[in-house]
């Protein structure tokens, strides 16, 4: 099936002119690191930097309320540390899982954008 898609593209790129060729071959896929870094790149960048920023406090709440939460003996301190850290790991959770969807949504419009291409070349060789 590899060798299959490799024939595709090389017959996509032969039919391309040398800059859709460039830009083809910048669509390729990405390792995870470029695809972390393709957050910053994009016109919500700022929003990206915030949750970031938000996440790090989340966490370092969440390691602070663990802290208390062993430090103390009281059970009503114990219900109130846990369910603090419960609500800061939650917290950075959900703004993981906001990234790795931007992740995704990034390389779906990869994709699109190569068919596009794919496609508006192949009509404008026929």
């Amino acid at each position: 099936m590899n060798t299959d898609m490799e024939d595709i593209d090389k017959l996509i790129k032969e039919m391309l002119t040398e800059e859709e060729a460039k830009f083809y071959d910048d669509l390729d896929e990405q390792t995870i690191f470029e695809m972390i870094g393709g957050l910053y790149k994009t016109k919500n960048r700022w929003i990206i930097v915030v949750m970031n920023i938000v996440n790090l406090i989340a966490f370092g709440l969440f390691i602070y309320c663990i802290v208390k939460f062993l430090e103390t003996e009281n059970t009503n301190e114990l219900i109130k540390w846990s369910v603090a850290g419960l609500l800061s790991i939650m917290v950075a959770s959900m703004l993981k899982i906001y990234s790795w969807l931007q992740i995704d949504k990034n390389a779906l419009i990869r994709e699109i954008k190569r068919l596009e291409l794919q496609i508006s070349s192949l009509a404008n060789k026929k």
